[in-house]
């Protein structure tokens, strides 16, 4: 059993639906939800609006010492707090999408972010998402899950996202957004995306949401029993 708990790890492609399935699969297994994806968004958030250099390394590695990124429930609600204001909406944009990729592959955020992830980890049952959570926050997670789907199906739920929140995009547009965003998560030098060798991989690109959790869950329960935790 991993040391520090009993961890899920999520890795996989944006708009492949890591985080619902992270949330729903944690309600069910009474663990706690870490939405890795939300914390290096709300940096590029915070970046964005100081107007930051992040060309400066000394720079970025001063800044992210002071950003505090916690998550919250507010009327039911599971809200992102950075530096005490909700931005749980605000690092939703296309724009911020793109940037996110950018910032969350320079050495200093992603060294702030990985110390917080781990230290988030050490509450006992935690389920994480993101792209490196497998193979670099925590390469001995107890079950590693590699969830992807077809740049067209990822891009039309991210589309439809998008419109539902009054969003002026095209669906052609969000489709090459997620290509771009694959090109930059997968090429960059510090944590590429990656599939771990002994994740379990989903291609839930036809896949119902029910079907994709409770494989999951059932994979999740698995584990759990022979550690012993079930």
């Amino acid at each position: 059993m991993n040391p520090k708990g009993f961890v899920i790890a999520i890795d996989g492609p944006s708009g492949a639906g890591k985080s619902t399935i992270a949330r729903l699969l944690a309600e069910r297994l009474g663990c706690v939800q870490i939405d890795t994806g939300a914390m290096y968004r709300s940096v590029a958030l915070l970046m964005r609006r100081a107007g930051l250099d992040i060309a400066n390394s000394e720079a970025v590695a001063s800044f992210c010492k002071q950003i505090d990124v916690r998550f919250d429930m507010v009327a039911g609600s599971r809200r992102v707090i950075a530096n005490g204001e909700d931005v749980t909406d605000l690092i939703r944009t296309p724009e911020i999408s793109l940037l996110t990729s950018t910032v969350s592959a320079l050495k200093p955020v992603r060294q702030a972010m990985v110390a917080a992830q781990r230290e988030m980890g050490r509450v006992g049952r935690v389920v994480l998402e993101g792209r490196d959570i497998g193979t670099v926050v925590f390469p001995d997670a107890d079950l590693k899950v590699f969830l992807s789907a077809s740049a067209e199906e990822r891009g039309r739920r991210r589309f439809e996202e998008l419109v539902a929140r009054g969003e002026h995009v095209t669906l052609e547009e969000t489709v090459q957004d997620v290509i771009r965003r694959d090109r930059q998560d997968s090429m960059r030098d510090l944590s590429p995306l990656r599939q771990a060798d002994d994740a379990v991989a989903i291609d839930c690109t036809s896949m119902p949401i029910d079907d994709v959790l409770n494989l999951i869950e059932a994979l999740a329960r698995e584990k759990l029993a022979q550690a012993g935790g079930y």
